[in-house]
């Protein structure tokens, strides 16, 4: 994972952190934003409910997904208006653009689940458009 995320500025992760560890070991690499997932422990203080920010004029919104029930692309892109929606449950890594707006799922980085590859996303974010690409671990 440390080569997979080597010199980005930022890492949002979408949820099911699996614990102040998992965080630390990610700070190591760049500034950590993390979401709550469904598997997550209620009230940690390292966690947010969702992530709303803006990056080189590119609005990016992070969730877990799981408020959705199942989340899907369509369900995301009806309920956030970001350019950018990232968001885990699922596991499954997936990309997905829309009109000019990107949803993304980096997949999981922890131990392989649900006979899944573990893979994480790099987001770039240049003169206002983004760009993702799976990167599998």
């Amino acid at each position: 994972m440390f080569d997979a995320l080597k010199e980005v500025a930022l890492i949002l992760h979408a949820g099911d952190v699996g614990g102040r560890s998992v965080l630390d070991e990610l700070n190591a690499i760049a500034p950590v934003r993390a979401v709550f997932g469904n598997t997550d422990v209620p009230g940690d203080p390292h966690l947010e409910s969702s992530i709303d920010v803006d990056v080189d004029g590119v609005s990016i919104h992070v969730s877990h997904g799981h408020e959705l029930g199942s989340p899907t692309p369509d369900r995301l892109l009806e309920r956030y208006r970001a350019d950018v929606i990232v968001y885990g449950h699922t596991h499954k890594a997936l990309v997905e653009r829309r009109g000019g707006r990107l949803v993304v799922n980096p997949g999981a980085a922890g131990p392989r689940r649900f006979n899944l590859r573990p893979s994480v996303a790099r987001l770039i974010v240049a003169a206002g458009r983004a760009d993702v690409a799976i990167v599998a671990l």
